[in-house]
């Protein structure tokens, strides 16, 4: 008699050794291979981030800024320069083929990724955090008129908007003055976006003018699609995981209810 066909879902999941899965996530982090025997050039640069999925930005100088630190890491000593290119970092010429959004944290991701992010750009209310969710509903005129100040006059630094910060108070780190909370409120759902960075300070500017044609072209894939095309570029990136480390968590209020799983940034 002939064995019956497995069901599909039950099969055991697959354990390595902690030495294996060591192995495996270097290599998915791009670890396994020889630092080129030149300085990479842009397009290597570009081809790194879009397999990490993401590099992390940091304001904290004390040696370099995060983002540098995982393209040297893995491709050896470069022209950050290059990299300020297709980020749209420092005042040269962009050759723009990242984009920043708040993909895990302040990240740089490639500009086609973009698209798959649109369901939490849709949903600021679940996803962004206290005052950056309540801006609109509480003052809707400030975020319409500094929408239409980015429209006129932008690319726009959050100083422009004309709003006092406030002094410094104890256990507000960023302490972002009513002009910078409505500018990250359009950052958050997608009617602007970082044109640039000068001096790490972003300039906001409308995301038609700063996203190629191709990326605003592309289609808004559903929810659960996105989602699922972002695990699988975790996966790839990370090569090992458990199975819960891939599950989308519970909602909680006062931060991103679901942040997809990235590779690590350094």
């Amino acid at each position: 008699m002939s064995r019956s066909a497995p069901t599909v879902g039950t099969a055991a999941p697959a354990r390595l050794s902690l030495a294996r899965a060591r192995r495996i996530a270097l290599a998915a982090q791009g670890f396994d291979r020889p630092r080129p025997a030149r300085p990479p050039h842009a397009g290597q640069i570009a081809a790194l981030v879009h397999r990490l999925g993401l590099l992390q930005l940091d304001s904290v100088n004390v040696f370099s800024r995060s983002h540098y630190m995982p393209v040297f890491s893995r491709l050896g000593p470069y022209d950050r320069a290059r990299l300020d290119r297709i980020a749209g970092h420092g005042t040269g010429r962009i050759d723009r083929r990242l984009v920043e959004y708040w993909a895990h944290e302040a990240s740089l991701i490639p500009v086609d990724y973009h698209h798959l992010l649109r369901w939490r750009m849709a949903d600021v209310q679940s996803e962004a955090w206290g005052s950056i969710a309540r801006v609109a509903r509480d003052q809707p005129d400030l975020v319409a008129a500094t929408r239409e100040l980015v429209a006129a006059q932008g690319p726009i630094r959050a100083r422009d908007t004309g709003a006092v910060r406030l002094p410094p108070r104890p256990g507000h780190m960023w302490n972002w003055h009513e002009g910078k909370v409505a500018l990250e409120y359009l950052f958050f759902t997608g009617q602007v976006a970082a044109a640039r960075r000068v001096n790490f300070e972003r300039l906001y500017d409308l995301t038609e003018r700063v996203l190629p044609a191709e990326a605003l072209a592309r289609p808004t894939p559903n929810r659960e699609d996105a989602q699922r095309e972002l695990v699988r570029i975790a996966a790839r990136a990370l090569g090992v995981a458990t199975t819960s480390a891939c599950r989308v968590p519970t909602p909680r209020r006062g931060w991103p209810s679901w942040r997809p799983p990235v590779s690590w940034s350094r």
